[in-house]
Parts: structure tokens; C-alpha cells; sequence
């Protein structure tokens, strides 16, 4: 990269039905050189919503997983920089300032981690596992990939070195008990698939107690009990998405015999 060349950045978006959410992160997109969005047929005002963007690119492409979904995003981007940010997700502007600031360092890295700040509705949650949370966002996509192996909880492969940015992406993920556990409930379907497309079998007992040692680990283990009623619900959802997990592992091998 040459020192005097200001890297343009593309900023990918991955959607369904996020009427309630997208029109605020697209506002808050005026950095960036190009805005895509991915979306996989909504059927609410979602389409209509990104449409009213001048400077958004409306892409449709059928939801089969998360990683081929994200794959297919990276191909429409016209840059080699790529910002991955969800619907519910919110960046400072301190935040954007130094994505600015990271692209256009000549020793910067292939990739970059992002830590999140879990909000519970309108509060932080503080422990239950999401104070470590990090995720690749940054990246020159000419080093990177995401795992085809992988259907949820998508791994990017890195050819490079890899570094963290300081400040935090501010993830609104908890809007009510029903939204989250039907998106655990996705997660752990698909979970299911990607063990079954591996050759893994549904055992019982792991139904039984990889579940509840998910809860534990959560509730004690990374003091999910500081964080109250909160710390419940977000633990419990989380051990759900585990039984279903083994739940629908089960359900595939057994239709498959």
C-alpha cells in the first residue's frame, strides 16, 4: 500500500426482516466508501427501507447459512478493505475514526478483532460469557475467508497477521425473550446441520448434560449471576440453543436411517 493512498472501504450487511433496526445503521454508515446489502427476501418493509438509500446496494440472494451468505457478500464488494456489521449492531464515532485511521496505516494487519458491548434491551450486560466477546469485522478480503465447514458462527480464515481494535462495537442483540430465542433456536438448527454434514451422532446424555453444563458455565463459571434476572435468561437461552442443537441432530439422523 502506498503511504499517500487513502484506502476506500466496504461496508457489507447480511439481512432479513430488519425493518425495526436497518434504517438507523445505515444512517450511521457516513464513513464508508461503499454500503452493500445482502439481503435473503425479507417480507417486511426491510427491502423498501434500504431502497430509500441512494448510496446503498440492494443485492437478493436466497439464506441457505450463514457462511455462504457471507461469502457471496464479500464477492459483491468492489474494495479490498470490508467492514462485516450486523442490523443490530451500532459503531461510535470513535470507533469509525479509528477504522479510518487502521485501513490507512501501512503496517496494518490483515485482520482485525472487534470486542462488542452486549446491551440487554436498553442496559449493558456485563458478564454471563459477553465480557470477552470479540469478532473479526475488519479485514482485506484479499486475505481473508470465511470456512465453508462452517454454517453458524462463521471462522475467518486468515492469511496474515491479525490485531484488535481499542474501541467496542455496541451490539443490540436482546430485544425481547421470544426474538432471541427463536434466534438461538436458528443457531442451533443450523449447529445441528454442520455436526451431521461432519458425520457426528446424537448421543443422550449429551442432549442432557451439555446443556446444563452450558448454563453452569455461564452462570458461575463467567459470573452470569452478577448480572440478575438478565444473567438468566441469557444463560438459559444459551443452554437452549445447545439442546436444540442435539435436539435436531437427532431428529436429521433418525429421518435419514
Amino acid at each position: 500500500m502506498k503511504s499517500n493512498e487513502k484506502q476506500k472501504l466496504s461496508v457489507l450487511i447480511i439481512t432479513l426482516n430488519e425493518e425495526e433496526r436497518i434504517k438507523s445503521l445505515l444512517k450511521n454508515l457516513d464513513f464508508a466508501d461503499e454500503i452493500i446489502v445482502v439481503d435473503s427476501y425479507s417480507t417486511d418493509k426491510t427491502v423498501e427501507i434500504v431502497q430509500s438509500f441512494q448510496n446503498v446496494k440492494l443485492v437478493q440472494n436466497k439464506f441457505v447459512n450463514y457462511t455462504s451468505q457471507r461469502n457471496f457478500t464479500l464477492d459483491q464488494a468492489k474494495n479490498s478493505w470490508i467492514l462485516f456489521i450486523d442490523a443490530d449492531e451500532h459503531l461510535s464515532s470513535e470507533l469509525k475514526s479509528e477504522i479510518i485511521a487502521t485501513i490507512n496505516d501501512k503496517d496494518a494487519a490483515s485482520a482485525y478483532f472487534i470486542y462488542r458491548t452486549f446491551m440487554f434491551k436498553k442496559s449493558k450486560l456485563h458478564f454471563s460469557g459477553w465480557q470477552t466477546d470479540k469478532i473479526f469485522r475488519l479485514f482485506d478480503k484479499t486475505k481473508c475467508r470465511y470456512n465453508e465447514e462452517r454454517m453458524v458462527h462463521e471462522k475467518l480464515i486468515v492469511n496474515g497477521s491479525i490485531s484488535t481494535l481499542k474501541n467496542k462495537l455496541i451490539h443490540f442483540s436482546y430485544t425481547s425473550f421470544q426474538d432471541y430465542k427463536s434466534k438461538m433456536y436458528n443457531y442451533g438448527v443450523l449447529k445441528a446441520q454442520e455436526k451431521f454434514k461432519k458425520g457426528q451422532k446424537p448421543y443422550f446424555l449429551q442432549m442432557i448434560f451439555h446443556p446444563f453444563y452450558t448454563f453452569l458455565y455461564q452462570f458461575i463459571i463467567r459470573l452470569g449471576f452478577l448480572d440478575g434476572i438478565k444473567g438468566v435468561i441469557i444463560c438459559y437461552l444459551n443452554a437452549y440453543s445447545v439442546f436444540i442443537r442435539y435436539k435436531e441432530l437427532k431428529r436429521i439422523t433418525s429421518s435419514r436411517i
